[in-house]
């Protein structure tokens, strides 16, 4: 009797559990609102790149200084970056769609003064506040995906689709620069943005409903603390990327160490603040500060990698700019196809063993490019990158959809513009070291191979990079020039070789970590967390939406 009245009470609390957990499908207009969603992070992608083949037109016309263009291509990416977390939290307080039609209209109009810019410090400040803009579209776009789609599986799909937009973005960047350049003046890059603005905008308007945080929940937005974010990320970003550019500093250091004593700063006002940016209760969540590392490294690994492959195509393989984008493409493709695969996956197998097994094919791909030739191999490099572009976006789909799940939905937009903060700093630290990396091996190589006679006659900045030794080999008449293009690509191609060794490493590392730190979490047994209490050492919850096994 005991037995059989202990199996009816399981039987009833299985189902009072049912019951109560039944979350809502999304229908038509909430997918057809998840296309309108899809364009932020497309338009913003594609900013970071489209000034790819566009420089030597905008320096022809406006004639910056060498400092002057750097900031022209920097400021954007700086700016989007250290506002991401402030941007993130003021979407939470104010409401998601309002600050996303904002920022779309100054987006918008920002683009539209970047393309009639009359002068370098027209064009510097325009890309600023494109950036300042860009940083409030993507936490809102996510925040808004997130509440419109409350069933688990759905979201997980409804994630994928738009995470497909940045890499969509980041592909179709350098193409669409190329074709507007061949037939038009280069501030046609940047109007390109206006139409899918306006588009967005109308689609935003009539399709998705706001999500407004109770006021009790996020209290007062705090200017300290986003004052200190941004100085923290400014700092950090700028000190590595300059790092990257001209080397070892105590000015580059300094700016990083300043960089790193700002975020601790933050953090731990944030714990003090009766209504914090960001919660700092969510690190106590096994899965939150794992998922933070792994973003940082996922981005450390493509990003940092990036350049190489582009050079490859360009100087080894030989292809113009605009077809070496055309191949770039397969990036973008892949990744719309890995996404919608990992996100069904992980109804199967446990999170932590798919973004493993996502590193691991990066690592495949790393090892590919070791094996690439000095005089060129299109399809082994077009191999590799799909490789690394495949693994890198089911990784993105995952980890964000794990982010936001930890998160209670009133913090959806902040924890998304930590982890893209976090990806961000990825992306810059992975392309200083690997570009030190490659810069150092390709200078020992070239110059330990190069005939003395020839180099005594060479500019400095062959030495340097494999873009100048191939623009002077071109004008050099033979045995010259085919022997300063032999050395230079067999220098480059030994420098991208022994990154992509260390790319393996990292990889493999990255996946042995998620493995271990994200093993307890499973979406085979869907309950939510509490939302302020932290899940215990063992068992229990460790992320709203998904149970800890």
């Amino acid at each position: 009797m005991f037995y059989t009245n202990g199996l009816y009470t399981g039987i009833i609390q299985v189902y009072i559990r049912l019951m109560t957990d039944v979350k809502p499908l999304a229908g038509r207009k909430e997918w057809l609102a998840l296309g309108a969603l899809t364009l932020p992070p497309l338009v913003i992608a594609m900013d970071l790149t489209v000034l790819f083949f566009a420089v030597p037109s905008i320096a022809a016309d406006l004639k910056p200084t060498s400092v002057e263009q750097l900031w022209m291509i920097d400021i954007y990416g700086f700016v989007l970056a250290g506002m991401l977390i402030t941007m993130g939290a003021l979407g939470d307080l104010i409401g998601r769609r309002k600050l996303l039609l904002i920022g779309s209209i100054v987006f918008g109009l920002a683009s539209a003064g970047a393309a009639f810019a009359t002068s370098p410090e027209m064009l510097i400040a325009a890309r600023a506040v494109q950036g300042l803009a860009g940083a409030t579209l993507m936490p809102s776009a996510l925040a808004l995906v997130r509440s419109l789609f409350h069933d688990d599986k759905q979201r997980r799909s409804a994630i994928a689709v738009w995470s497909t937009g940045v890499a969509a973005g980041t592909g179709i960047g350098p193409v669409i620069s190329g074709l507007l350049l061949d037939n038009f003046w280069w501030g046609s890059i940047f109007l390109v943005n206006v139409p899918i603005i306006v588009a967005l905008l109308v689609l935003v308007v009539a399709l998705v409903p706001e999500f407004k945080v109770p006021r009790h929940l996020v209290g007062k937005f705090d200017p300290l603390s986003s004052l200190l974010s941004l100085a923290a990320v400014l700092t950090v970003i700028w000190g590595v990327k300059e790092w990257a550019t001209q080397g070892f500093s105590p000015v580059r250091v300094g700016s990083i160490a300043i960089g790193l004593v700002l975020g601790a700063i933050f953090l731990l006002r944030q714990r003090r603040l009766a209504n914090p940016m960001i919660d700092s209760k969510l690190f106590a969540y096994r899965g939150f500060a794992p998922v933070l590392v792994l973003s940082l490294l996922a981005f450390f690994c493509v990003l940092g990698f990036g350049l190489f492959s582009t050079q490859y195509l360009l100087e080894v393989v030989g292809k113009r700019p605009l077809v070496a984008g055309l191949w770039m493409l397969v990036v973008p493709v892949v990744t719309g196809m890995m996404a919608p695969l990992a996100a069904g996956l992980v109804n199967k197998i446990r999170p932590a063993y798919v973004v493993a097994g996502a590193f691991l094919l990066i690592a495949v791909g790393f090892a590919v490019m070791t094996q690439l030739p000095s005089d060129g191999n299109l399809a082994l490099v077009l191999v590799g990158i799909a490789a690394i572009g495949g693994g890198s976006g089911a990784i993105l789909v995952l980890l964000t959809d794990l982010i936001v799940g930890i998160a209670p939905p009133e913090r959806t937009g902040s924890v998304y513009g930590l982890q893209r903060t976090f990806q961000e700093l990825g992306g810059a630290t992975g392309i200083a070291l690997f570009g030190s990396i490659g810069a150092a091996i390709y200078t020992r190589e070239f110059d330990d191979h190069l005939a003395a006679g020839l180099n005594a006659t060479l500019p400095p900045a062959v030495h340097e990079t494999v873009g100048a030794a191939t623009a002077v080999g071109g004008q050099l008449p033979p045995p010259e020039g085919p022997e300063l293009l032999d050395v230079a690509r067999e220098a480059f191609t030994t420098s991208l070789h022994t990154s992509a060794t260390v790319g393996i490493g990292v990889a493999v590392l990255a996946a042995l970590f998620a493995a271990w730190r994200l093993r307890h979490i499973s979406y085979a047994d869907q309950q939510s967390a509490p939302a302020a209490a932290p899940a215990p050492n063992r068992g229990a919850t460790a992320r709203r939406g998904s149970a800890v096994k």
